[in-house]
């Protein structure tokens, strides 16, 4: 199919109530193609996080390419180095609740556990400045029954807490694109 006619292929229903079997085939067959394009949407996505400080030592894009870093070289697995790469992109849209948008794109493609480390790392992360700022830095004790309480705090403390260094290791972004496009592509 080319561009022409994907681009006038459409289906003819106003309300999905009246949709057809051939509507569907129609847009079924635009989906996949725009699903296997996630990771590039992502990755163009992740870098507008690139000169935006927010008041930080360094700006959002290289904090979440040293908390991959971080990851990568201690030796973590690529879907947990993904999800460390990815873990504050939420912050350009979401920047009162960015994990969830973060843990929202993630959450078909990852473990239960890498995903629930990406959507509670914020309560978790907390507990190293929510006390100088007026909040409980303790926030995170009404998930300690949780079994991946641990791992959270774990991330948090080993990888998203240590990554604001002007002069830190920080791998460049196309290192870490084959292994977004591996995570987030089509399951073979």
């Amino acid at each position: 199919m080319d561009t022409s006619e994907s681009q006038t292929e459409r289906a003819s229903f106003q309300q999905m109530a009246e949709g057809t079997a051939e509507d569907w085939q129609i847009i079924m067959r635009h989906h996949e193609p725009f699903a296997r394009a996630l990771p590039d949407r992502v990755l163009l996505h992740l870098g507008l996080l690139g000169g935006d400080f927010g008041g930080f030592a360094v700006d959002r894009l290289t904090h979440s390419l040293q908390t991959a870093t971080r990851a990568l070289l201690d030796g973590r697995d690529e879907e947990y180095v993904v999800c460390a790469l990815l873990h504050d992109i939420g912050d350009t849209l979401c920047p009162n609740n960015h994990p969830d948008l973060a843990a929202a794109i993630l959450k078909p493609f990852v473990s239960e556990r890498n995903h629930w480390i990406v959507e509670k790392h914020g309560v978790f992360q907390g507990y190293y400045f929510w006390h100088l700022i007026g909040g409980d830095r303790n926030a995170r004790d009404r998930y300690r029954s949780h079994q991946y309480f641990d791992d959270t705090a774990e991330f948090c403390e080993l990888y998203d807490q240590r990554a604001f260094e002007p002069k830190g290791e920080t791998l460049p972004l196309v290192e870490f694109e084959p292994m977004v496009r591996r995570v987030l592509g089509p399951r073979a």
